[in-house]
């Protein structure tokens, strides 16, 4: 299994398959898996994101995710996120994690069939408890605001003819290379 010290950041619109790889990879590398809709969710019964202009909302998911990665990594241990980022984000991590000695490693889950990709959206239920369902209009709405992101060290996976095992397989390669 990779060495400890590491922090695994999956990204991607809902549905690419993120929140499955993030827990396998998890498990794999004995790391707990810290889900950005999970702890949103824990706060939105409690009126904490009602009313927030999407910059603060933004800071406050990532600045959550910040502190259990700090937290992690003060302990000398992995993380695994699971996780919406964008390249300011990436760079703030790159620089906590540097400033641990320990890596970061980013992978973007793609679904590059559409109907695939509206399949996984239609047919599942993630039961986050206070967080919504996504329906593929809201995948829609987040796909004209998702920027891929520009880092030349983020693992791009395609989820689609590929199996989870195999996928899993690659992420932790890359997590061994990096």
């Amino acid at each position: 299994m990779p060495a400890a010290n590491a922090v695994v950041v999956f990204t991607g619109l809902p549905g690419t398959g993120k929140s499955t790889l993030a827990d396998r990879v998890a498990v794999a590398m004995g790391a707990p898996s810290f889900a950005g809709d999970w702890l949103l969710g824990a706060l939105a019964p409690h009126g904490v994101l009602r009313g927030l202009d999407r910059k603060t909302y933004l800071r406050l998911y990532t600045d959550l995710l910040t502190t259990l990665i700090t937290r992690q990594l003060l302990l000398g241990q992995s993380a695994v996120l699971d996780c919406l980022v964008d390249d300011e984000t990436v760079d703030r991590w790159r620089t906590l994690t540097t400033e641990h000695q320990a890596r970061l490693v980013v992978v973007e889950c793609r679904c590059g069939d559409v109907t695939v990709h509206r399949r996984r959206i239609e047919g599942r239920v993630r039961g986050i408890p206070g967080w919504h369902e996504v329906d593929w209009a809201h995948v829609e709405r987040m796909r004209a605001e998702f920027v891929p992101l520009t880092d030349a060290g983020v693992t791009v996976v395609d989820t689609v003819g590929v199996t989870v095992d195999e996928a899993v397989a690659r992420v932790l390669d890359r997590i061994r290379a990096a």
